[in-house]
């Protein structure tokens, strides 16, 4: 794996909120190495969101803004409700 994505493996597993560490971290393992570039910027964007409304939107307490939702976020988000069993 190149630099750029191990970075983004490892921000994705040290959020800071331990439940997003364990939906954005499988997710990085599962998916970053075959994300092509606009993919890793989609998903570099996504980590910048603060950890409270990015857990909003993948728990459907919030709606992400629609500049949020891209096709790699709802990949996350399809993630995320595997994950929960939703």
């Amino acid at each position: 794996m190149d630099v750029r994505r191990k970075r983004l493996a490892f921000r994705a597993w040290h959020r800071g909120m331990k439940e997003l560490d364990l939906i954005l971290g499988p997710f990085a393992d599962a998916h970053v190495a075959a994300l092509d570039e606009p993919g890793l910027d989609a998903f570099e964007q996504l980590l910048t969101v603060p950890d409270n409304d990015l857990y909003d939107w993948l728990c459907d307490r919030t709606n992400p803004p629609e500049r949020h939702r891209t096709k790699l976020y709802e990949q996350v988000y399809d993630f995320s409700r595997r994950a929960r069993g939703v």
